[in-house]
C-alpha cells in the first residue's frame, strides 16, 4: 500500500470542505448577523505498519504512523461590525446575546440579526418571518393606534407611551451548542447552557453586520488552490512511480 497516495487524497478531501466553508462565508457575508463558517486542520493517525528491510538487523523493526489529515467544521461568533441604518425597527446588540425567535411548532431559534418587520397582523418579526419573542415568552404585537415606536437600551419596547413588553435576549455559556439553522438563526442543543441576558445593550437604528472579511476569504481561495495543485501534483509523480515499477516488473 502505497501510504502518500493515501495522505494525499485524504488532503484534497480535506481541502474541498474548506473550499466549501470559504465559498458559504462569501455568499452569506452580505447577511445581517451571519457568523463565519470555519475549518480547523488536525493529523489523525489511522494505523501503524512494521516494516524490517534487513533480515540481518535481529529482528529489529521500524514502526511507521500512517497520519491523514482530519477537517472538522466550526463557527466563529466574533461580533460584527455595527452601522447605522436610521431605521426604528433596527435594532442591534450591543456586546454578548441573541435575540430569540419562535421556530417550527415550539422550537426555539436565536440570531444576532435584528432586521426587525411588521405583518398585517401588527407582529414584529425578523428573518424568514420569524415572530420576535418577549422574556414573558409572547410575540411582540404593536398597537392598533400606531404611533412610532422605540427600543430602550435594555430592550423594552414602547409604542406612543405604551410598554409593548422586553425583547427576550440570551446568551449561552458554550456557543458550540449552537446548530445554524439557515439565514443567520441558530437552534440550540441542550448542552449549550441557555441563559436571560438582564441588561442588554441595544442600539436602534442600527444593525449589525456578518463578522466576515470578503478579501480574507478571498485569500484563502488562493491558498486552497495552491494547496490543491501541489497535492495533484504528489498523487500524479506516486501513480507514474508506481506504474513504472510496475513495468519493471514484468
Amino acid at each position: 500500500m502505497n501510504i502518500g497516495l493515501y495522505q494525499s487524497a485524504s488532503s484534497l478531501s480535506a481541502l474541498e470542505r474548506w473550499q466549501d466553508v470559504v465559498a458559504q462565508n462569501i455568499t452569506s457575508s452580505q447577511t445581517t448577523g451571519y457568523r463565519k463558517r470555519t475549518v480547523q486542520f488536525s493529523s489523525e493517525v489511522a494505523g501503524k505498519w512494521n516494516i524490517n528491510p534487513d533480515s540481518k538487523s535481529g529482528g529489529i523493526e521500524n514502526e511507521h504512523a500512517v497520519v491523514f489529515t482530519r477537517a472538522t467544521n466550526g463557527i466563529n461568533f466574533f461580533t460584527g461590525e455595527t452601522q447605522p441604518t436610521r431605521r426604528e425597527l433596527d435594532v442591534a446588540i450591543q456586546g454578548d446575546g441573541f435575540f430569540e425567535m419562535k421556530g417550527q411548532g415550539d422550537q426555539k431559534l436565536y440570531t444576532r440579526s435584528g432586521e426587525f418587520r411588521v405583518t398585517p397582523e401588527r407582529v414584529l418579526v425578523g428573518t424568514g418571518g420569524h415572530e420576535v419573542m418577549t422574556e414573558g415568552g409572547s410575540p411582540v404585537t404593536l398597537t392598533a393606534s400606531g404611533g412610532p415606536v422605540t427600543f430602550n437600551r435594555d430592550g423594552t419596547i414602547f409604542q406612543g407611551g405604551i410598554s409593548l413588553g422586553k425583547l427576550s435576549v440570551v446568551s449561552f455559556k458554550d456557543t458550540a451548542g449552537l446548530v445554524p439553522s439557515g439565514g443567520g438563526m441558530f437552534f440550540a442543543t441542550p448542552g449549550a447552557g441557555r441563559t436571560s441576558v438582564d441588561e442588554p445593550e441595544l442600539m436602534q437604528g442600527y444593525l449589525e453586520q456578518s463578522n466576515v472579511q470578503p478579501l480574507r476569504e478571498m485569500v484563502d481561495l488562493v491558498l486552497i488552490s495552491r494547496a490543491y495543485e501541489a497535492n495533484q501534483k504528489i498523487i500524479t509523480a506516486v501513480d507514474q512511480q508506481m506504474g513504472k515499477t510496475l513495468e519493471a516488473l514484468g
